[in-house]
């Protein structure tokens, strides 16, 4: 996805204690970590970072987390958020999804719902977009609320795979996505990965949207542009 090759995560939380175990959890999980003590510097570094998720407390110095995810929000940084707090009341919920998150964990919790959380979330698709339609090419466009593709205004049937594969691909225009990334994402727990499958349903992307789009990044992945 990014030149580390791994999803990206950013974190909120004051606690260095709770800061700590979050972030060692989760790089033993293969995810990259950055990782904020205060709101300031947490507004510095969604600036000038791109992260896939956000988890933000929300009771921290200098700009509250309710705070820092409306800004962000306000600014088009669309990655999925989701709160980590102790505030537990259904005013402090409300508040939480208006400033624009996605979840809301409570403390304690255990450090497992959190990845289930994460990683739930990372599958669902797109978050916080206002446009219907991703162009490809001149006649050819995504559509983002069905997940489909859309040929001179003909609506075309993907498999299973290939419509995983065409989402991911549209949430990283531009982005070299590693093959671990596409393997996580396509296929299930108890499915095992194929190279050799990989490779025809890149195939089957191809022959509907033209072999340039997708560009073939040797020993990394693939990239996806548009034409």
């Amino acid at each position: 996805m990014n030149k580390t090759q791994k999803v990206k995560i950013f974190l909120l939380e004051d606690d260095s204690n709770l800061n700590d175990t979050i972030v060692d959890f989760l790089e033993s999980c293969n995810y990259a970590v950055d990782s904020a003590f205060d709101g300031d510097e947490a507004s510095d570094l969604l600036y000038e970072n791109h992260y896939d998720l956000l988890l933000l407390d929300v009771n921290v110095p200098r700009m509250n987390g309710f705070e820092l995810l409306k800004e962000a929000r306000e600014n088009g940084i669309t990655a999925p958020a989701i709160f980590i707090t102790s505030l537990n009341s259904v005013d402090d919920l409300e508040a939480g999804f208006e400033s624009g998150c996605d979840d809301y964990i409570r403390k304690p919790f255990e450090i497992k719902e959190l990845l289930i959380r994460i990683e739930t979330l990372l599958k669902r698709g797109f978050f916080h977009q206002n446009k219907k339609f991703i162009e490809i090419s001149e006649h050819i466009r995504y559509d983002i609320k069905n997940n489909e593709l859309v040929v001179d205004e003909k609506h075309i049937n993907l498999g299973n795979k290939e419509a995983k594969l065409l989402k991911l691909f549209m949430q990283h225009i531009g982005e070299i996505v590693s093959h671990d990334v596409i393997f996580q994402n396509l296929w299930d727990y108890d499915e095992e990965p194929s190279d050799t499958s990989l490779r025809t349903y890149i195939k089957n992307l191809r022959k509907m949207i033209g072999k340039d789009c997708i560009e073939s990044v040797k020993k990394q992945g693939y990239k996806f542009i548009t034409c």
